[in-house]
């Protein structure tokens, strides 16, 4: 009998939010194969993301229910047909979409989409598919940049961050990027192009961003809070944008960080608007179609971090929280 491996959530995070392996089950179960209309899918690559941290602890008021105690842990990922009996999918197509914590998936199609020919997985998943689907709604939908505006972004070096900053840039902005490592800093700058980056950890947060943004900042792009939020808020312009994807900083935090002061929110009559992904995964294709013309033109950049096994996501989605992470943190199995 085959068998393969499935990772199940088992206990919610504690109060300290930490991530490891007393968190899961790993199980063997028999692999299974595809019934009528259905295909068997084998995972190949796994997307780690910040949001999972969500996903694991008892929040009912989420945008996304938990994953339920005893299910195999929700994730997104890429792998290949091996089996179909459905006639839109072919035994050795490239598929993506919500795989989960598992080496094999039998599914009926829905909510898989089939690659590309030419898009290999590490690039599905690093340009096409979370991050690139969110940085494309938030950034082109939400944000709405115009040319020659001031964008800012924190995270500017994660996989969000970085096609965020990218496509503005091809769009005629200035790109400030806040990152958290020298290191991060120079990739942003001198690989991707950015104006500017801030070190979170080491510059001093109000006097380099008066000098990096001479006309303030007309879009704010959050992925992360943290202290830089209340400068950014007194550098807007009036009628500023901005779009909240996410707020790293507080997910392992005993307490929220008090949010900034509104009287610039009021003065600068700046808009806030924050998204969550599943609201919008339903038009994936129509955001691919948006994203893919600056993949074409070679303004997409992108850099992957790879982790081996399945059961090294158990222990590796850590380096998301503390900044550990090169780029795309990603599970080959």
């Amino acid at each position: 009998m085959a068998t393969h491996t499935e990772i199940l959530l088992t206990q919610r995070p504690g109060e300290d939010k930490k991530i490891g392996k007393h968190l899961f089950d790993v199980v063997e179960r028999e692999t299974p194969s595809a019934g009528e209309n259905q295909i068997l899918v084998k995972q190949t690559y796994m997307s780690l993301d910040p949001a999972m941290l969500g996903w694991m602890v008892e929040d009912r008021e989420s945008y996304i229910p938990p994953v339920e105690l005893g299910e195999v842990m929700r994730s997104s990922g890429v792998g290949k047909v091996v089996e179909s009996n459905h006639p839109d999918f072919a035994e050795g197509d490239l598929v993506m979409g919500m795989m989960g914590w598992r080496e094999y998936l039998v599914s009926d199609g829905k909510g898989l989409n089939k690659l590309q020919q030419g898009i290999d997985e590490e690039t599905a998943l690093c340009v096409f598919g979370l991050p690139g689907l969110t940085a494309t709604q938030g950034l082109m939908n939400i944000g709405k940049p115009q040319s020659g505006e001031t964008l800012i972004v924190t995270g500017a070096a994660g996989s969000v961050g970085s096609i965020v900053g990218q496509i503005a840039k091809a769009d005629g902005l200035r790109v400030i990027g806040v990152v958290g490592s020298d290191e991060k800093a120079d990739w942003i700058v001198n690989e991707l192009g950015f104006d500017g980056a801030i070190n979170y950890k080491t510059d001093d947060l109000e006097a380099r961003l008066t000098e990096l943004t001479p006309d303030r900042i007309d879009l704010f792009f959050e992925n992360t809070g943290g202290p830089i939020q209340h400068h950014i808020v007194n550098r807007l312009n009036e009628h500023a944008r901005i779009v909240v994807c996410g707020m790293i900083a507080d997910y392992q935090a005993d307490e929220p960080a008090p949010g900034p002061n509104w009287m610039p929110l009021i003065k600068k009559r700046a808009t806030i608007q924050g998204f969550a992904m599943p609201d919008h995964l339903h038009k994936a294709s129509e955001l691919v179609g948006q994203l893919a013309p600056y993949v074409q033109k070679g303004q997409i950049k992108y850099r992957s971090h790879i982790i081996e096994g399945l059961t090294s996501a158990m222990d590796g989605l850590n380096l998301l929280f503390e900044g550990k992470n090169t780029g795309k943190l990603m599970v080959k199995l």
